[in-house]
């Protein structure tokens, strides 16, 4: 068994997963008056879950890849834009929270990890 175990990985591919969105959502928010623009969003919940319920979780970990989808299904302007601010807005947030928890977790499995070898 080595140093790092498999929720460091699954910690380190959600931080991955998680920067990725943010600037999904990010460009999604600076495109709100481009029109014909179609918003996109990154479903790294679901890459994350598949790869755990696979029969290797390690090696599906290593490969799952992240990637935005483009949004065609939700109501759009006259000028063919379908970015809702409010929307993105919200989506922003929940996605900062869970960064947020990811990267606690993380620093605190770090601490651990520091504590058990000797450190303060």
């Amino acid at each position: 068994m080595g140093l790092f175990d498999l929720t460091d990985t699954v910690v380190q591919r959600g931080l991955q997963g998680a920067s990725l969105r943010q600037q999904v959502l990010a460009n999604n928010l600076a495109n709100a008056n481009t029109a014909g623009f179609k918003r996109s969003d990154v479903d790294f919940q679901s890459a994350l879950a598949s790869a755990l319920d696979s029969g290797d979780a390690g090696q599906a970990l290593a490969q799952v890849s992240f990637a935005p989808q483009t949004d065609n299904t939700t109501a759009m302007t006259a000028d063919g834009n379908n970015v809702d601010t409010d929307n993105e807005m919200s989506n922003l947030t929940q996605n900062a929270i869970q960064y947020e928890t990811l990267a606690a977790v993380e620093q605190e499995r770090m601490g651990m990890l520091k504590s058990a070898m000797g450190g303060s």
